[in-house]
C-alpha cells in the first residue's frame, strides 16, 4: 500500500485522529484532529510533511478541536459536509460540554454527497451518512479500500443518537444503504476505539 496512515488516539475522550500520507511528494490530510495540536504537529514535522487539508467526519468539538490552530500554523484547507455548517459553529458542538468553552469551526469548502475530493494526491469520495449528527459523512479511498467513518461506524456498533441533530432511525439508513454496499474487505478507521471491515460488520447487520 502506497498509502501511510498514523493514527492518534487524542483529547478526552480518546477520538481517533488519522494523519494520511504517501501519494504526493510530502503532503498529507489529517482527518479529524480533535486534541493535542503538538502530538499532531510532531508527527507532520517527524515525516517531513506539509499538512494541505483537514478533513472533518462532523462538527463534534472532540473531532475538532485542533482544527483553527494546525489551519493557522500549516495554512491547510478544511473540508466538511455541506449540512453541517452549523454543528461545526454552534453550541450543538458539545464544546461547552467536554472542553468548557465554545469551540467554532469554518470550513474552507463544504462537499456534497459522492463528490471526489482530490488532494495530497489521494481521491476521497465523500459519503453523506447522516445520524449521529445531521451533517455526517464518511470519506472513502476506494483504490485503497479504506473508508474513514467518523462517529458513523464503530467495531461492532455504531454513534450515539442521542446528541442535538442525532437520529437513530438516520443512523441505521446510512449504515445499511451507504456503507453495507462496500466491499466486505474494506477496511473501516473508526472515530473510536479500533478498526473493522465492512465484512465483519455486514454479519452484525445480517446483511448478506
Amino acid at each position: 500500500m502506497d498509502i501511510q496512515i498514523k493514527k492518534l488516539i487524542v483529547g478526552p475522550v480518546r477520538t481517533n485522529c488519522y494523519v494520511v500520507y504517501g501519494k504526493e511528494a510530502n503532503n498529507a490530510v489529517v482527518v479529524d484532529p480533535g486534541d493535542d495540536t503538538f502530538r499532531i504537529e510532531q508527527i507532520l514535522i517527524e515525516n517531513k510533511l506539509n499538512l494541505v487539508g483537514i478533513l472533518l467526519t462532523h462538527g463534534h468539538c472532540d473531532h475538532i478541536g485542533a482544527v483553527n490552530t494546525l489551519r493557522k500554523r500549516f495554512g491547510a484547507s478544511v473540508y466538511a459536509y455541506e449540512a453541517e455548517k452549523e454543528v461545526l459553529t454552534s453550541g450543538y458542538n458539545l464544546s461547552r460540554e467536554i472542553m468548557g468553552e465554545k469551540i467554532s469551526v469554518e470550513a474552507d469548502k463544504y462537499l456534497r454527497d459522492g463528490e471526489l475530493l482530490s488532494i495530497a494526491g489521494m481521491t476521497f469520495q465523500v459519503i453523506y451518512t447522516p445520524g449521529h449528527t445531521v451533517g455526517s459523512c464518511c470519506y472513502f479511498l476506494e483504490d485503497e479500500k479504506i473508508l474513514f467513518s467518523g462517529d458513523t461506524l464503530f467495531y461492532h456498533s455504531h454513534g450515539r443518537t442521542d446528541f442535538p441533530t442525532g437520529s437513530q432511525s438516520a443512523i441505521i439508513r446510512s449504515i445499511v444503504d451507504k456503507l453495507m454496499v462496500l466491499d466486505d474487505d474494506v477496511l473501516v478507521c473508526a472515530g473510536h476505539e479500533g478498526e473493522t471491515t465492512i465484512g465483519s460488520e455486514r454479519m452484525i447487520y445480517d446483511i448478506h
